[in-house]
């Protein structure tokens, strides 16, 4: 369950510690947020996303499974570290280590996006950043606590993960309303994490509340991408 604060009202101190906490979350975030586009344009500029398409490419359906198991191990170990009640030094480097496996994963697709259309990349990203805008402004102007989504978020996100792996055992195309469903689903992780933020999550931990909020983004803009894609 997501850690609860265990004062019964609120008092000036801890509400100054949650403001600052929101301060060095969104800092972490931005700098995450950099990181993934310079990294992102290193690595296709120097045609390793060219390079890891066609590997992806050679290695048939499993190759992307693979790619997915990969990363789900390393999101695993930066989690954990970014979680790190102890060292803020160890928080960041999970953070920093989840960016670089992000980027990674992102590479090929972004390479295949920029060979469709040069338009794609910037046009997803800008409409992520909208999205994300009006989520941030809704959990921050309402200040509704959104952790009873936490069960269904989660169900809904195993789901969608067994119909990702079964599609590529099978090897058929999970299709444009899957990658719509999708960024729905991280639209609902979106509001989840930051109401996580401003209510309950753990205030000697800003990294690590960036990194998951930095996780449903980069998934939206996953999917927004694709849809993009599948467009043209």
């Amino acid at each position: 369950m997501p850690f609860k604060p265990s004062f019964e009202g609120p008092q000036s101190g801890q509400l100054s510690d949650r403001a600052t906490f929101i301060r060095r979350t969104y800092t972490h975030l931005a700098i995450a947020v950099l990181g993934f586009i310079l990294l992102s344009a290193v690595l296709m500029n120097l045609g390793i996303g060219e390079m890891m398409l066609q590997r992806l490419a050679a290695g048939g359906r499993y190759g992307w499974l693979v790619v997915l198991g990969a990363f789900m191990l390393v999101s695993m170990l930066a989690t954990r570290l970014a979680d790190n009640v102890d060292s803020e030094n160890t928080q960041q480097i999970g953070l920093g280590i989840y960016v670089l496996a992000e980027a990674l994963i992102f590479a090929p697709l972004l390479t295949m996006a920029r060979y469709i259309s040069p338009d794609i990349i910037p046009a997803a990203a800008l409409t992520t950043l909208l999205l994300v805008c009006g989520l941030t402004f809704t959990a921050f102007t309402t200040r509704k606590d959104f952790s009873f989504m936490r069960s269904f978020l989660t169900m809904a996100g195993f789901i969608a993960l067994g119909a990702i792996v079964a599609s590529v055992i099978v090897g058929f195309s999970l299709g444009v309303w899957f990658s719509a469903a999708m960024v729905l689903l991280c639209a609902g992780f979106i509001l989840y994490d930051i109401s996580n933020i401003i209510h309950h999550y753990p205030t000697n931990r800003p990294a690590g509340a960036a990194l998951h909020l930095f996780a449903s983004i980069a998934t939206m803009f996953w999917y927004v991408l694709r849809l993009f894609m599948s467009r043209n």
